[in-house]
């Protein structure tokens, strides 16, 4: 969610990030379409031999452009870790958007923690749900108890666990995961992750209820009637999102209803516990993305857009980011377009960027013969 200053009011810190154990090195380069990101990243593959099945995917994660603070880091971080448990047939995709001034290091701690308490659980292939519920809520936990200052600071986790054809995401925050569908010779987005914002109505209930003002950073100084208590959508007020404020303070400001970590904002309604949807993979899925909300703010994963409303020709629904993959053999190649996508839509709405990072994996060889 953008503003000027992020997530949260109080700023945000951003971190190096990491995937599969290391970190890709990033290459900048301009193109006629604009900003153009690579990354020395190989392609990599892995097998689900339970349905002969393989994921190809790719990772890219690039620091958000901020003029004031040329120095600060990117906040994002990612884990790939193949073979959960030692089985061949169980992988896991994660994306970790921090905040806060401590944010680097919260992003870092859950995407070690969460993958490391999955690992361990006995209970993961009985009960996947189950499981990935008790993972967030340990590591929320093992945050408050560590050396970390959450009290203002956290993270976002989009998150995809693959057990042979079944995908299972666990979504906390407002980062974001879809899936490709193929519908004739179109391509569609399916959405497999609803963003945790005050821009939801159960959600905005659901913290009212839990003691948080909802108002935005205009209602909050003054400028709007504070009693409105309709924000339109994410497409009209993205730039002065609804937040939640203690019920006498200015803090902590947050646009998200969910996050782990900000133990300040856990009084008030912000919770670790996950939404977790599962779907079954079919031939008609040829891909999935896993990213941060810097890769959506202006990319909105609305399927169906008011053919009304006047568009940019710059702006694209997550329906077009689809389609960018669908363009791409190599996802490599579409986590370049997307991210440079992105990166030059923020700059042309914001002076600033904030950080980047997507997964794309393709499905490939899926079978619709079932192996039992």
């Amino acid at each position: 969610m953008g503003c000027v200053q992020g997530k949260c009011c109080c700023g945000r810190y951003p971190s190096s990030s990491d995937g599969d154990n290391r970190e890709p090195q990033e290459m900048e380069r301009f193109t006629s379409h604009g900003r153009h990101f690579n990354t020395d990243t190989p392609l990599e593959c892995v097998s689900v031999p339970s349905h002969k099945f393989r994921l190809e995917y790719s990772v890219l994660t690039q620091r958000g452009y901020y003029p004031e603070m040329p120095d600060k880091e990117n906040q994002d971080c990612f884990m790939v870790r193949t073979q959960i448990q030692g089985n061949p047939d169980v992988h896991f995709f994660g994306v970790f958007d921090g905040h806060g001034q401590f944010g680097t290091q919260c992003s870092n701690f859950v995407k070690d923690r969460l993958v490391e308490i999955l690992s361990s659980d006995a209970t993961l292939f009985e009960d996947p749900v189950k499981a990935y519920n008790s993972a967030f809520l340990a590591v929320n936990d093992e945050l408050h108890n560590s050396e970390i200052d959450d009290s203002m600071s956290g993270t976002t986790a989009i998150t995809v666990l693959v057990i042979g054809d079944k995908l299972y995401v666990a979504n906390v925050g407002d980062s974001r995961a879809v899936i490709g569908v193929k519908e004739g010779n179109r391509v569609c987005s399916d959405d497999l992750s609803y963003d945790q914002t005050p821009f939801r109505k159960d959600e905005c209930e659901r913290v009212k209820f839990c003691g948080a003002r909802v108002l935005s950073v205009d209602q909050v100084e003054g400028i709007k009637d504070p009693g409105i208590q309709s924000w339109g959508d994410e497409e009209t007020e993205g730039g002065d999102p609804p937040r939640l404020w203690v019920q006498n303070g200015m803090y902590p400001g947050t646009a998200f209803t969910r996050s782990v970590g900000d133990s300040t904002a856990e009084k008030i309604g912000v919770i670790a516990v996950p939404e977790v949807t599962m779907i079954q993979l079919t031939p008609n899925h040829p891909f999935f993305v896993v990213a941060s909300d810097g890769v959506f703010e202006f990319l909105p994963s609305q399927t169906v857009v008011d053919m009304e409303q006047v568009i940019s020709e710059n702006m694209f629904n997550v329906s077009e980011a689809v389609h960018l993959v669908t363009r791409y053999g190599d996802p490599r190649d579409a986590c370049s377009a997307i991210a440079g996508e992105s990166y030059k839509l923020w700059l042309e709405h914001e002076n600033r960027t904030d950080d980047i990072t997507i997964i794309i994996v393709h499905i490939k060889d899926l079978s619709s013969v079932r192996i039992v």
